[in-house]
């Protein structure tokens, strides 16, 4: 179309005035409901009491640094009776943490399952201790399996949302005041069943749970941006997602840098910086295939830099990947200091032309090493890579 519409929100002044998520959320609605258009959201922080859900053709533009959408501070309590998969209310001990338009999660044991489950709502009424929510929660949540109600949520969620641009502006997780919220459900942007995403100069920080997340979305592209000391995973590319492509963000701090979850392939990470990840710089493995990682510069990794992880089963494993043009410095802070290693049976895979080094002091880490190979690994290339400062440059199991 030649021409959208276009609204802008701020905290004075605007089409839509406001300092919270509704606010956001009412800007978001009505474009969505004109068939699609531009959200311009001001400086200022705002005050996330509720994810801001995208909807599709929406474009969300701030203005840089100094728009910055804030995680409410998260507070949890039991329920107070048992809610079943096609309920719409639930009752819970606590009432008073719950606000109306504000988001909710369900979480608990399964009662027929050894796993847990999760359900991310939003309230639509409180009457005394009964919360009523948007819709039916698909899950059975009861008493005896300890499930509770907390106002945890991700910054900005998108699911079944197609065409949408996410541009210059921050995501604070206000970790210090939040629960964790484990990224398969949540993050500083959280999307599932999405495609054609695009976020571009976005910082998302201290979030208590991954930076950005998404899940079974296709053609999802990531430029410039940044994910800064968040608890879990800087950037993670979930199951399923197809033809990634992650080019000049940052990843600093966080547990992983960036994470290939299962089945993602045909994706591309290109000149990328990630450093001081608590376990691994970039970890690849289920069923993780097709895919490239290009000129990215991995540093002070806790654990290992590039790991490519094992499944029992070996056809699971990461096959056909390339790693092209990347330098992996100081990895690992004790035991084996490993700078790349792939275990498991991984096949197809090529390495080439990157620098693997160590720069410090023999009598900092115990064992430098910078490459080992699995034992079941087959048909890898190993081409022009260099290796600097370590106690073994290439470990290769396969030689018993």
């Amino acid at each position: 179309m030649s021409e959208q519409i276009a609204v802008s929100v701020g905290h004075k002044r605007g089409d839509f005035v406001g300092a919270t998520h509704m606010a956001l959320q009412a800007a978001v609605d009505y474009v969505a409901r004109l068939g699609g258009g531009t959200v311009r959201i001001g400086p200022g922080q705002w005050e996330m009491g509720n994810s801001l859900f995208i909807r599709d053709h929406v474009n969300l533009v701030g203005a840089g640094d100094d728009t910055v959408l804030r995680k409410c501070p998260s507070g949890a309590t039991p329920l107070a009776d048992d809610i079943d998969w096609y309920e719409t209310s639930v009752r819970v001990v606590n009432p008073k943490l719950f606000r109306v338009g504000g988001g909710i999660l369900l979480s608990g044991k399964s009662p027929h399952f050894d796993r847990m489950v999760y359900c991310k709502r939003t309230v639509v009424a409180i009457d005394g201790d009964t919360v009523h929510l948007d819709r039916d929660t698909r899950d059975n949540f009861w008493t005896d399996t300890h499930a509770e109600a907390a106002t945890l949520f991700p910054v900005i969620t998108g699911d079944y949302v197609n065409d949408v641009v996410i541009q210059s502006l921050g995501i604070d997780g206000n970790r210090a005041e939040n629960a964790n919220l484990n990224g398969n459900y949540g993050g500083g942007i959280f999307i599932q069943d999405c495609d054609r995403i695009t976020i571009r100069d976005v910082t998302s920080r201290d979030n208590n749970s991954d930076g950005m997340s998404w899940q079974v979305c296709d053609d999802v592209t990531v430029e410039d941006c940044r994910a800064l000391n968040n608890t879990d995973l800087g950037m993670h590319a979930g199951s399923g997602s197809q033809r990634s492509m992650v080019r000049g963000c940052t990843m600093v701090g966080n547990s992983q840098g960036f994470y290939f979850c299962w089945g993602v392939r045909q994706s591309i990470v290109e000149g990328c910086t990630i450093e001081d990840s608590a376990k691994f710089g970039i970890s690849i493995g289920h069923r993780d295939t097709d895919n490239v990682v290009r000129n990215c510069s991995v540093r002070r990794s806790g654990e290992i830099g590039i790991q490519f992880r094992q499944h029992p089963e070996g056809k699971r494993d990461p096959h056909r990947n390339l790693f092209e043009g990347n330098l992996v410095e100081d990895s690992g802070q004790r035991g084996d200091c490993v700078g790349v290693e792939l275990a498991g049976t991984a096949e197809g895979v090529f390495l080439r032309a990157n620098t693997i080094r160590d720069t410090r002091r023999r009598h900092k880490v115990r064992h430098r090493i910078g490459l080992r190979i699995g034992e079941k690994v087959e048909r890898l290339t190993l081409e022009g890579n260099c290796f600097e400062g370590l106690d073994e440059e290439i470990v290769d199991l396969r030689q018993g």
